[in-house]
């Protein structure tokens, strides 16, 4: 099969390498769809020593059951795989296992590829209304829709639900559009870039800002670099919620002060749990997330290009989702 493999700092080579071969319980998924992370771009970019190259990277994936009693079967991919046997999967906390991995990580190869191997239980049946490059944004849906609903949760029900969402890539705005579908109305995403900030307010007919000012009752940063995280602690209200889901970069940036004067909850977020995961699909597939018309596809091919152009801030569009077959 043709993939995308990550060989070195900012370097991708598209080439042939061995068709994967699935293990008992496992699926062999003809991948049709699959979006470029943020994760993916820390990876390319040598800063993630958890996928060291040669490594194909990408979890974001759709795609066509191969195979079997279920061939033919369309579904989205839950990329976290859990021992499902620990305190944490019992209670329905996989994201907390102790022995999770994810494809895009060794030991486990990634989705830009033709092909995939991946436990069964972490496949979800895509309505046939539904295409498959809108069901691969799944993984970054769900990412989002975990920490909105634990931020709502640890809000105080006096307190209002305007929110402010730092950050207007793909996970920002997955939360922008996750705040909506739970009720929260008055979002504002800020985004530094210009060429984005127009996109999401044309295309995504979103509310968004260059700097933010508080105060928020909820912040989503989406980010979490320092300078984010600083933005953060000023604009959250005092008795207010951070939800941190951005992995740019690991200390800085809180006003631990200010945050304990004022009571600010501050709440690590990773990845999802199979509940999450299930509902954020269901929620794009009855239309919840709206039209996630703000996509632009390219093939697989030009995956290194695709790279290159996102890290010049070439691209307006927060996503990039690759078609392994063009």
């Amino acid at each position: 099969m043709k993939a995308l493999v990550y060989d070195g700092v900012e370097t991708l080579g598209y080439r042939d390498v061995p068709d994967p071969v699935p293990a008992e319980g496992e699926q062999l998924i003809r991948v049709s769809a699959v979006g470029i992370c943020g994760s993916d771009m820390h990876a390319y970019l040598g800063h993630d020593a958890r996928r060291p190259a040669p490594l194909i990277l990408g979890h974001e994936a759709a795609g066509t059951i191969t195979g079997g009693p279920k061939d033919g079967t369309r579904v989205t991919v839950n990329p976290l795989v859990t021992c499902q046997t620990c305190a944490a999967c019992k209670s329905g906390r996989e994201n907390l296992c102790p022995d999770r991995q994810i494809i895009s990580m060794h030991p486990r190869e990634g989705a830009f590829a033709q092909f995939l191997a991946i436990p069964d239980r972490n496949l979800i049946d895509v309505p046939d209304d539904n295409p498959l490059r809108k069901a691969a944004l799944a993984e970054p849906l769900a990412v989002s829709w975990h920490a909105v609903k634990i931020a709502l949760q640890a809000l105080h029900p006096d307190m209002d639900r305007d929110a402010l969402v730092i950050g207007g890539g793909a996970i920002g705005l997955a939360a922008a559009l996750a705040l909506n579908a739970m009720g929260v109305r008055r979002v504002t995403i800020a985004e530094p870039q210009a060429a984005r900030r127009k996109f999401l307010q044309t295309t995504c007919h979103q509310t968004v800002t260059e700097a933010a000012s508080g105060p928020y009752p909820l912040i989503i940063d989406a980010v979490g670099y320092s300078a984010t995280r600083a933005i953060a602690s000023a604009c959250a209200a005092p008795g207010g919620v951070i939800a941190h889901v951005g992995l740019g970069e690991d200390s800085g940036g809180l006003d631990v002060r200010r945050m304990t004067l004022q009571e600010i909850t501050f709440i690590g977020c990773y990845t999802y749990t199979a509940e999450d995961f299930r509902e954020a699909a269901q929620a794009i597939f009855d239309g919840r997330m709206g039209a996630l018309d703000w996509t632009e596809s390219r093939a697989m091919s030009d995956g290194f290009s695709a790279f290159q152009a996102l890290h010049s801030g070439r691209i307006a569009a927060p996503k990039i989702i690759l078609d392994p077959w063009s």
